[in-house]
């Protein structure tokens, strides 16, 4: 049993493996079996992985991140994939490592992220690759042979073969170093290459910079003098600057104090208008109730009135009800007592009609039995006159025969002597026929050349309409063109419109909060949502910038109905942390308009709440918003007009500047056309114009269909000349085929002549035979005529006698008729009579409820006039009641509009006092604005000095009065800075910083002296590694590949039992570049190409090879992937033997489907997928299975 290298593979989050798994090998041949697809493969996979594969399609995948569980129905994805993989390391197989065992680690985050563990420490990914270099179990080496690598090895180019041979003979990690030091040497060249330009562009920069260099020092000394004089006269200057700052600023506050007292005296005279102009309203709002309820109480007075004048109308109508009443019953008595007359008088009727129709029973019974006999002796005698009749058509058939036969043989005889005529006429017809066609065939001939010409005419029309044609189909194919443009510009515009709406709907550009509550709002969840301002509103373009300016974040402000509305959506907010958003309730939202009047104004455009278009109730929102905001021009209108106005309300320019109240302005660049105004313009403008695109489209289509017509009735003109064409032809063919047609003819009628001759003949015969036959049919035909006039006489003397009981027999059934008919009209006379009756009886029942109904109703109309006289005495008091309250309300109206009267007094003399001192502020103002203006221009020359102190030498005022000197004279300092100025100027261009620069320039061409030896240096270095590498490699690789060259011919020989085997370079002078052909001859083929074997025997070949690697060099473990799936049975027992034979130096991890090789296995892992997309693992150890069974058979 050989050394066990590899002990374990634990996975997790790795493809189909999300839960940790161990697998632990300790046998010789481990063998993991399985379904298709149930993740067998990812466990070779994963150990490629770990040991540091890139590729992600070597793992099947598309992306690295493909390797982490994706996840399943039942589970979630999972964020990172981990594989460690432990080795051990007792017999050094790492070199570097000392610990006997070692375990290396790869986890990879789905952010993509790699980490890299040896026993638990961190690694990079190149510790990892050398830790497996040389090993043959590199992710380049032949201890992983997966699914389609064997084929891989045959079917490639020779060239391309080398990885796994370079693998094989331990020379990989030489051409590591080989390659490593040749990227070295490669980027040491580069980098001597840049070392020599900077050298040489240093070498042009040393000189000129000396020179600069000593101007430089010269201009120094000269720039610190000046220096100092510039700073100690400035700092003087804002001394002096300071000191009527200070004076001004105190007549400021001085002017600032008195405009404010008179301000306080304006506000306060506002407020008492205010106060007054509140009580007003408050009077007024008294007023309107005031009227309101004397209207309900005038109203109510005329409702009363209207109800006593209706009550005493129904009283009246009761009234004259009660006496209709009375009448109708009187005359309702007078009914009854006639309608139980007419009753009497109808039953006796009904007992007469009864014995009449008892009479009529019985004559009808007596006229039936009399048509029951005449109806016997009529049937007697029609027997006696059928038979007569039967006899007498017998007669009259004979005659008939007879006489058919004679007319038959006359009509042969008229029909031959007829069609003896009819041929002679056929004779002559056809003569004369023939006549006519020779006279025909010379019009045709005359007819055909003019149907050529016509032709011909034809032609050239069709010419003329083919030309049309074109030109017409071109103008269709132009206005087809131009519709289908229209038509791409309208789809263009619709997508535009899509997009824009669709963006309105999601609510972009607007914030979170606002995005949650209308979304709530839509589906219900909030109650009482209008929307944001910016959608309840709409303007047009050219105000768009300015109105969102204006607006600003109160754009996403959301308007509800009620406090509660806003209460509700702001708790919801707060429940889903949407963020913040500000709500305007309707029901609490006031606003007015601008009281100053600045239409007449130069550059006013208009308020602001007048600019937008939005739902009357909506009105107070956007006169809150906007009805103290103006639009002008642009910013010197804005200006202008904030000056007259002393800056009491905001202005804004339609570009977007702002002058805010109280005069600070806002301005700079904006984003235009970014938002939800002017999104709602493009919106509008995407509509206008798709309707131009598509009036523009239909009139194209027009121009089209109209095109298509004229070239339709071209097409039409043109095959209507193609068919006259084609019937000329036609006509020309007829002409031809008519005179051999007569030619023809007059032949056919002469035969016709001779045989009608021949016919006529035998006619004749015929015809005297008929004589004879009509000599004997005229002797029976008088027999037949005695016999037929005796029959005829009995007939008649039975039909006289069978008319005479038909004549009885109708007057019977006439009488009987009648009789039936009389009965019929009794018995409904007595039906009719009995239905009336029913009917009196009803009415006198009805009569009677009619009396009984009249009482009650006479009751009722009674007790209703008494209701009704009460209800009128009440409406009368209540109608006194309603005119005095009237007269009260009147009085009390009155007194409130002299209240009103009053108090409109006073405010008009609060507004002349206001007006007064807002006079008296304007010209505080005036003083405080020319203070001002003073203390700017102080200002500006404070900063004009500051900036150029700052400026010229990057200096504050306190570190600058550290390096300035008393000044005695200030004017014959700025007479010296004036002589260093000129100095400085004679000096020319001058760089300051040349003195620096030359010393570092001076000191970097040194030192890149340095760093030019020690890369020369280097380069030597690099090139006698490489030489040594490389004769090391050749002499490595020629060694191995001869020895392996042996095995693999030795190992073909004991697999296939025979043949041939070898490798070969495809050029011996260069063994390290060159390729490697394979060469194989199984026993009892001539091959001499692998191209030329079965799929199965390059598989064969495949693994003959690397069995023949793996004894040149062992690799420690080696992971084989489904290889021998091509394999037959018999191979397949070969192969998994040969496993066998391998594992005194080899550990075998199998990935199988083939029996053969599980039974060669020492240990099995099961590999299930009983949850979709989830592996699991059984294990199952055949060598301690056997065993215990040999213990439970002894």
């Amino acid at each position: 049993m050989t050394q066990l290298y590899l002990k374990a593979l634990e996975i997790q989050g790795f493809k189909s493996f999300p839960d940790k798994t161990v697998l632990n090998f300790g046998e010789d041949i481990t063998a993991i079996v399985g379904p298709n697809g149930s993740g067998k493969s990812n466990i070779s996979d994963a150990i490629r992985w770990v040991m540091g594969e890139q590729n992600s399609r070597q793992l099947r995948g598309a992306k690295m991140e493909d390797v982490i569980f994706g996840g399943t129905e039942k589970r979630n994805q999972m964020g990172f994939a981990q594989v460690t993989l432990v080795i051990d390391n007792t017999e050094h197989i790492f070199p570097t490592r000392e610990e006997a065992e070692v375990a290396v680690t790869r986890r990879y985050y789905r952010s993509g992220e790699s980490e890299y563990y040896i026993n638990k420490q961190s690694v990079r990914l190149k510790d990892v690759n050398e830790l497996f270099m040389d090993t043959g179990m590199g992710r380049e080496g032949y201890s992983i042979i997966g699914q389609g690598k064997i084929d891989e090895i045959l079917s490639v180019k020779s060239g391309e073969r080398r990885e796994i041979f370079e693998e094989a003979a331990g020379i990989s990690k030489y051409r590591h170093r080989k390659e490593e030091s040749e990227r070295k040497l490669e980027r040491t060249e580069e980098n001597l290459v840049r070392i020599n330009d900077k050298i040489a562009e240093l070498e042009l920069q040393v000189e000129p910079l000396r020179a600069q260099a000593e101007t430089a020092k010269k201009y120094l000394v000269l720039r610190d003098e000046l220096r100092v004089l510039e700073i100690s006269v400035w700092l003087e200057q804002l001394q002096n600057l300071r000191t009527a700052k200070l004076k001004l600023e105190s007549d400021t506050a001085q002017a600032k104090e008195a405009c404010d007292q008179a301000q306080a005296t304006l506000d306060e005279a506002y407020a008492q208008g205010e106060s007054f102009t509140e009580e007003m309203r408050q009077n007024d709002v008294a007023a309107d109730a005031l009227r309101g309820q004397v209207t309900e109480a005038e109203s109510a007075a005329g409702e009363e009135s209207a109800a006593i004048a209706v009550l005493q109308t129904s009283v009246e109508h009761n009234n004259e009800s009660l006496r209709r009443l009375e009448q109708e019953l009187t005359s309702t008595d007078q009914r009854r007592e006639n309608l139980q007359g007419q009753i009497d008088g109808q039953l006796a009727r009904i007992a007469d009609i009864d014995r009449d129709a008892a009479v009529l029973e019985t004559a009808l019974s007596e006229l039936l039995s009399r048509a029951q006999a005449l109806a016997d002796s009529a049937k007697g005698a029609a027997d006696e006159a059928e038979a007569l009749r039967a006899q007498e058509a017998i007669a009259v058939a004979e005659a008939a025969d007879g006489r058919a036969a004679l007319s038959a043989l006359q009509a042969g005889l008229d029909e031959a002597g007829q069609r003896r005529i009819t041929v002679r006429q056929e004779l002559s017809e056809a003569q004369r026929k023939l006549e006519e066609s020779e006279k025909d065939a010379k019009t045709n001939r005359r007819a055909l050349n003019d149907a050529r010409e016509e032709a011909q005419a034809a032609e050239n029309i069709i010419q003329g309409h083919s030309l049309r044609m074109d030109s017409r189909r071109q103008k269709a194919q132009s206005a087809q063109d131009a519709k289908q443009e229209l038509t791409r510009q309208v789809n263009a515009q619709e997508d535009r419109i899509r997009l824009l709406t669709e963006m309105e709907k999601e609510y972009e550009g607007f914030n979170k909060a606002v995005k949650t509550v209308m979304q709530a709002a839509e589906k219900n969840t909030l109650r009482g949502i209008h929307g944001p301002v910016a959608g309840l509103m709409t303007t047009e373009q050219t105000y768009a910038v300015a109105l969102e300016t204006a607006l600003g974040a109160a754009l996403q402000n959301i308007v509800v109905e009620r406090e509660e509305d806003a209460k509700a959506a702001i708790q919801f907010l707060k429940q889903r942390d949407g963020g913040r958003a500000t709500f305007l309730p309707l029901t609490a939202i006031r606003g007015d308009e601008l009281r100053e009047n600045a239409a007449g104004e130069y550059g006013f455009v208009g308020i602001a709440s007048r600019l937008v278009r939005y739902d009357a109730r909506y009105d107070y929102i956007f006169k809150n918003l906007l009805g103290r905001t103006v639009v002008v021009e642009d910013l010197d209108c804005g200006v202008n007009m904030a000056r007259r106005y002393q800056n009491r309300f905001r202005i804004v320019t339609l570009d977007g500047q702002i002058i805010q109240p109280g005069g600070a302005m806002t301005g700079g660049s904006a984003s235009r056309g970014t938002g939800a105004l002017a999104r709602a313009g493009r919106l509008r403008a995407a509509e206008e114009q798709a309707e131009r695109c598509e009036a523009a489209r239909k009139t194209a289509e027009q121009r089209f269909r109209a095109a298509e017509k004229r070239l339709h009735a071209c097409e039409t003109a043109c095959e209507t000349q193609n068919a006259a064409l084609r019937r000329q032809a036609e006509a020309q063919a007829a002409l031809a085929a008519a005179c051999t047609q007569h030619r023809a003819l007059l032949g056919s009628a002469q035969a016709r002549q001779e045989e009608l001759m021949q016919q006529q003949r035998s006619m004749e015969a015929e015809k005297q035979r008929s004589a004879e036959v009509l000599a004997s049919f005229d002797a029976r035909e008088a027999q037949a005529g005695t016999q037929l006039r005796d029959a005829e006489t009995r007939v008649q003397t039975c039909r006289d006698a069978l008319a005479r009981l038909r004549t009885e027999a109708a007057e019977q059934e006439a009488q009987l008729a009648g009789q039936r008919t009389a009965l019929t009209r009794t018995e409904a006379e007595l039906s009719g009579e009995k239905r009336a009756l029913e009917q009196m009886r009803a009415l006198r029942c009805e009569t009677d409820a009619g009396l009984s109904s009249a009482a009650d109703s006479i009751k009722r109309y009674e007790c209703e006039c008494e209701r009704m006289q009460d209800e009128l005495a009440e409406e009368k008091a209540a109608h006194e009641r309603s005119e005095t309250l009237a007269h009260t309300l009147r009085e009390q109206l009155e007194q409130t509009g002299k209240r009103r009267e009053q108090v409109e007094e006073r405010r008009t003399a609060v507004r002349r006092d206001a007006q007064d001192a807002g006079e008296q502020i304007l010209g505080m103002e005036r003083e405080a604005s020319r203070l001002e203006n003073r203390a700017g221009q102080l200002k500006a020359e404070e900063a004009q000095l500051l900036g150029r102190m700052w400026e010229s030498y990057e200096l504050t005022p306190t570190p600058a009065a550290a390096l300035a000197q008393p000044i005695d004279d200030p004017a014959a300092a700025r007479e010296r800075a004036h002589e260093l100025r000129g100095e400085i100027r004679a000096l020319g261009s001058v760089n300051p910083d040349a003195v620096e620069e030359y010393r570092r320039v001076r000191e970097r061409y040194a030192f890149m002296g340095g760093q030019k030896d020690d890369l020369e240096r280097a380069q030597r270095e690099l090139y006698r590694v490489i030489d040594r590498l490389t004769v090391n490699m050749k002499e490595i690789f020629a060694s191995e590949f001869a020895r392996l060259n042996v095995l693999f011919g030795q190992t073909f020989r004991e697999i296939f039992g025979g043949g041939h085997a070898e490798l070969a370079l495809a050029d011996t002078s260069d063994i390290l570049s060159c390729g490697i052909d394979i060469r194989v001859s199984p026993p009892g083929k001539a091959v001499k190409t692998i191209t030329l074997l079965s799929g199965g025997e390059k598989a064969f070949v495949a693994i003959t090879l690397y069995f023949a690697i793996l004894k040149l060099r062992p690799a420690p473990f080696c992971v084989l992937d489904e290889i021998e799936a091509a394999l037959d049975d018999v191979n397949v027992q070969r192969y998994a033997k040969y496993i066998r034979k391998l594992t005194d130096f080899t550990q075998f991890i199998v990935i199988t489907h083939r029996r053969g090789t599980m039974e060669e296995a020492d240990m099995l892992y099961g590999v299930t997928m009983q949850e979709q997309g989830v592996s699991k693992l059984l294990m199952l150890n055949l060598a301690e299975a056997e065993k215990r069974l040999k213990n439970t058979i002894k």
